[in-house]
């Protein structure tokens, strides 16, 4: 595996943004931890919406919900791995 992967959400010839794939793993679940609540957030305003999508935002929460409560367990055992 090369040490820097381009992210895939962008589709360029010349990648700028980059993941250091031998970054500490607490900084690598933090970062996608961050990201996927960004996103879940987004969803969230949606479902409290009006109309036909806030059904589809409320079952697309639902399953970020879940793996956000998953990723926060993940961090709390690396963190506690760290410190032993």
């Amino acid at each position: 595996m090369d040490r820097y992967l381009p992210i895939t959400g962008i589709d360029c010839k010349i990648a700028s943004l980059l993941i250091d794939t031998q970054a500490p793993l607490d900084v690598l679940h933090e970062t996608a931890a961050h990201r996927i609540r960004t996103a879940t957030q987004l969803l969230e305003n949606l479902a409290h919406q009006e109309g036909i999508y806030s059904e589809l935002a409320k079952v697309l929460v639902t399953s970020l919900r879940d793996g956000c409560d998953l990723l926060d367990v993940i961090g709390w055992r690396l963190q506690q791995e760290m410190t032993i």
